[in-house]
């Protein structure tokens, strides 16, 4: 999941944080939960904040849906921008640096077809 702290706040990608589905998986549907739960604000369409007074809450649940086996890695890690100075202690274990895209964006824009 995407995340990055600003004032001491972490905040997760509205594009990343779980859906709830009424018919959908119930591992998913606690985790949609219990992240809400201990959100400061989960609002529809925006990224979900977490005050510091919970990171070791987020962690703990982050390493408990990890180790259940039921969620994809990429749906349990922080992935912090490049340009954030460091990740906080608390998100270590469970904190990683977003992959840097470092492919051109078309890389055969230079080439030059041959007819033969």
């Amino acid at each position: 999941m995407r995340a990055r702290i600003e004032n001491e706040v972490l905040y997760l990608h509205q594009d990343d944080v779980p859906q709830y589905k009424k018919k959908g998986s119930i591992v998913r549907n606690n985790y949609f939960w219990t992240l809400r739960s201990i959100a400061g604000r989960a609002n529809f369409n925006q990224d979900w904040e977490y005050e510091s007074e919970v990171w070791m809450a987020l962690r703990r649940i982050l390493l408990f849906f990890t180790e259940s086996g039921y969620l994809g890695l990429r749906e349990t890690t922080l992935e912090f921008p490049p340009e954030q100075d460091m990740i906080p202690e608390v998100f270590r274990i469970v904190g990683t640096w977003e992959a840097i895209d470092e492919s051109p964006e078309n890389e055969f824009e230079d080439e030059v077809e041959i007819d033969a």
